[in-house]
């Protein structure tokens, strides 16, 4: 049996709450949201500590409180929600095969798509860690989940390997739980999560840092024993000599996040090299018409009042594409990261209408400009103090700055 939906939404977390409440709220209600958990929420309902909706809600609140504000909405405008249900493809014609315990196979048939998948985190087996496979090495999501939503404690002495956000905050709260925190150990010369988590998860509890350092082996047999701890140079290459080992029972990883987009790319759509998630333009249309993306699987947000956001920015060229009102793609202009810029979303902007602009640093500058260039004339310029691939940016891209770039392609430079 087939159904018919003007938009399905794949995805029960933020992105895929804002995104199914704002369509309805701009008057298309016939929306389905499709979600694997057997609950709505996402990523949010393990996250119990507070700092979210500061700019949605102007206030601070905790994961769950920020979902429940969204999930009350969809309740209370009688938006479908098919829990328990994996979604198997999307086909270009934005067929939505699904397979649920009680009902089978199911499939929909949507006029519009929006992708709300999220990550999923990388692993031991991602980084390519050597050593024997004893219990006690996790994810650090899955360490929150253990402890925040089980009742259960990874282990006593415990080693963080990576700076994300996530296993910040973990090493905070397993210290609150009695655990010893050895150390967190990054890679790379910067933090890769927030300044504010450095500050309130581990300056705060004088839990130790260590920048261009990692871990190169794992011992252990049942358990894990410990774990060899080195120094790395700017190239990243081991630092001979300067391996010491660390005793601990756990090993927890924060070392990044992967956006889940196995099915888009069965439906035929275009994924950035570096973010891993859609080429987007600035309605979050994919290459495929019709199909839109939003939140952690277009690229990855250290903020998720910022997915909220770009979720609702994704609603809307849905409705707009389910009206019949798709913007003209004849005012497309290109929009790439330049030098000292990773990344930059959208990758399209149409020269009739105003947009943000998501972008990441490619490494720690400090006092310096940035530069947003039509071709080889800056029409854009703004100085700043620090910036850091921990901490995504935005610049608004409004009529005026379009009208100076006359339909050229646009770059983003730091310098």
């Amino acid at each position: 049996m087939i159904r018919n939906a003007d938009v399905a939404i794949i995805g029960g977390g933020p992105a895929g709450l804002a995104a199914a409440v704002e369509c309805y709220e701009q008057g298309v209600k016939d929306v389905v949201i499709i979600e694997r958990d057997v609950k709505l929420g996402g990523i949010l309902q393990q996250c119990i500590h507070n700092g979210f909706g500061l700019h949605m809600f102007k206030e601070e609140l905790t994961g769950p409180e920020y979902a429940q504000r969204y999930i009350d909405k969809v309740e209370r405008y009688g938006i479908e929600s098919l829990l328990d249900t994996m979604v198997l493809e999307i086909t270009p014609e934005k067929l939505v095969y699904a397979i649920n315990p009680r009902k089978g196979l199911v499939c929909i048939r949507a006029k519009a798509v929006i992708l709300c998948m999220g990550c999923r985190e990388r692993t031991r087996h991602n980084l390519k860690i050597p050593g024997t496979r004893p219990a006690g090495v996790y994810t650090a999501g899955m360490v929150q989940r253990l402890t925040n939503l089980e009742g259960f404690m990874p282990g006593k002495e415990i080693v963080v390997l990576g700076s994300g956000d996530i296993g910040l905050i973990m090493a905070r709260r397993l210290m609150f739980e009695g655990a010893t925190i050895k150390g967190v150990y990054e890679l790379m010369p910067y933090s890769t999560g927030l300044q504010r988590n450095i500050h309130q998860c581990l300056e705060d509890f004088d839990i130790p840092l260590w920048f261009n350092h990692t871990v190169i082996n794992i011992h252990g047999r049942d358990r894990l024993t410990g774990v060899t701890v080195v120094e790395v140079d700017e190239n990243r290459n081991v630092i001979k000599g300067s391996e010491r080992r660390v005793d601990c029972d756990t090993l927890l990883l924060s070392v990044g996040l992967i956006p889940e987009n196995e099915v888009a790319t069965v439906a035929g759509v275009q994924l950035d090299a570096v973010t891993g998630g859609p080429v987007v333009d600035a309605a979050r249309q994919t290459n495929v018409p019709g199909v839109f993306a939003a939140g952690n699987t277009l690229h990855v947000h250290d903020l998720v009042d910022y997915v909220s956001e770009e979720a609702e920015i994704a609603a809307r060229g849905a409705v707009q594409y389910v009206r019949g009102e798709a913007l003209d793609t004849a005012g497309d202009i290109q929009v790439s990261a330049g030098k000292g810029v990773r990344y930059i979303v959208p990758q399209v902007v149409n020269a009739g209408q105003e947009s943000e602009l998501y972008f990441r640093p490619d490494d720690v500058y400090r006092d310096g400009e940035l530069k947003l260039c039509a071709g080889d004339e800056v029409i854009f310029k703004k100085k700043f103090i620090r910036l850091t691939p921990g901490e995504m940016e935005r610049i608004r891209l409004n009529t005026r700055l379009l009208d100076k770039a006359g339909g050229r392609a646009l770059s983003l430079r730091c310098v």
